[in-house]
């Protein structure tokens, strides 16, 4: 059996090793579109900063491990799927015939509509390439204007800070991290940026983007002209799935998958940052681009590839983030749901806040500001569902029970499940 993997990042990688472990002696093919070995995306900043060389980005470090492993390894981009003939497309004009087909493509950088974004000094951060061209130009003392304080946005603007740029970030968004954070907890994350000496514009865009000799004129929309040595667009991703459009694969925000990670095309399955599956917090499908669901989703697909039954248990929403040393959390549906009630703790002056959602007696989501020592029992929490009973009024009057909460009603929960009658 032939399997053709799309996307050499996380899940990619993880499938082929998955699939080799249990299928020895199939043909593997792992299709990458950059000319680099396999590596993590989320190791950039820390190239950046300088705490690793460009190998320690990289997914896997043995020399001759994919060789070792009988994993061949192809350059190219995916440019369709025949999924009559089990074909795909490569953008050399060549083809690969397929078995079964795993897309794993991942995610690119959403570039703006913005006059001046083909200047050389304007930069993504998404691959090695950009960060090579990033790390020449952020030298201390430049003056670096960043567009986007997202999740992404913000691991960024840590990399850039720590090499001493003079440091401008522009956000859209009324508020830092706004699909993550509240207004209160996304206020108190800018208030501890600019304390820390970042130039933070919120509720604010880029118009356009002019050359001034060897530096850059950054005009924002209705408010001042900003000068810059290096512009940098961490304004979003989007999943890359556009070579799907003529295929009978159907895509939503991702590539739509089963339990199993299959596509609606039988054979052909998905993981990683361009697929869609079913969140049971929320009960609708979702995609959810962080690595611990690549890896739980590359394993579950590679193993039905292989033919052994396996179903997703779940897509985890949980978002940790470190921002020049504030660390702040957010899980579930932290904005609430209809009809749901919430409850929020806060403390400025400590940089601690607590924000918890309720629906009926389950806490569906919640954010945290400078609460690290509750992370695990927010997500137990969330994701397990668990009914809190009389705990919900006592957390609604005192938020700091959590972990008082999570022992009384999980274990309860659980000791009540082995004694429920057959």
């Amino acid at each position: 059996m032939q399997h053709v993997i799309l996307g050499a990042g996380p899940a990619g990688v993880i499938a082929a090793e998955t699939i080799r472990k249990h299928a020895p002696a199939d043909r593997i093919v792992l299709v990458g579109d950059e000319p680099e070995a396999p590596y993590s995306r989320m190791a950039i900043p820390y190239l950046l900063i300088g705490h690793i060389g460009e190998e320690g980005t990289h997914l896997r470090h043995g020399a001759g491990h994919f060789e070792a492993l009988r994993i061949e390894r192809r350059q190219g981009r995916a440019k369709g799927i025949d999924s009559g003939r089990k074909q795909v497309h490569l953008d050399d004009g060549s083809s690969l015939a397929y078995d079964r087909l795993l897309i794993a493509t991942g995610s690119s950088s959403v570039r703006p509509p913005i006059a001046g974004m083909d200047l050389p000094n304007v930069h993504s951060c998404w691959t090695l390439a950009d960060a090579r061209a990033i790390a020449q130009r952020a030298a201390k003392g430049k003056r670096v204007l960043q567009m986007g304080a997202g999740f992404i946005g913000c691991i960024i603007m840590e990399a850039l800070a720590a090499r001493g740029v003079e440091l401008t970030v522009v956000e859209m968004g009324d508020r830092m991290v706004p699909r993550m954070m509240g207004p209160t907890a996304g206020g108190m994350i800018k208030e501890w940026c600019e304390a820390k000496g970042v130039r933070v514009f919120t509720g604010a865009r880029v118009e356009a983007i002019e050359a001034a000799g060897d530096a850059m004129k950054v005009k924002l929309a209705g408010g001042p002209t900003l000068d810059a040595d290096l512009v940098i667009s961490a304004t979003g991703v989007k999943p890359n799935i556009g070579f799907l459009k003529d295929s009978p694969i159907k895509c939503l925000v991702g590539v739509l998958t089963d339990e199993h990670l299959q596509t609606s095309v039988e054979g052909v399955y998905a993981a990683g940052d361009c697929a869609e599956a079913f969140d049971i917090v929320s009960g609708k499908t979702i995609v959810s681009a962080i690595q611990p669901n690549a890896a739980d989703q590359a394993r579950v697909a590679a193993l039905n590839m292989v033919g052994r039954r396996a179903v997703l248990k779940g897509v985890t929403q949980i978002n940790v983030l470190d921002t020049l040393g504030l660390i702040s959390t957010s899980f579930g549906h932290w904005q609430g749901v209809p009809g749901g009630e919430q409850v929020e703790l806060t403390d400025r002056a400590a940089g601690r806040h607590l924000s918890l959602q309720f629906k009926d007696d389950v806490l569906v989501g919640c954010n945290s500001i400078g609460w690290t020592e509750h992370v695990g029992v927010m997500r137990g929490l969330v994701e397990g569902q668990v009914k809190l009973g009389e705990w919900k009024q006592r957390l609604q009057r005192d938020p700091t029970l959590l972990m008082e909460a999570y022992l009384a009603s999980a274990q309860g929960q659980g000791a009540r499940a082995l004694v429920a009658p057959k």
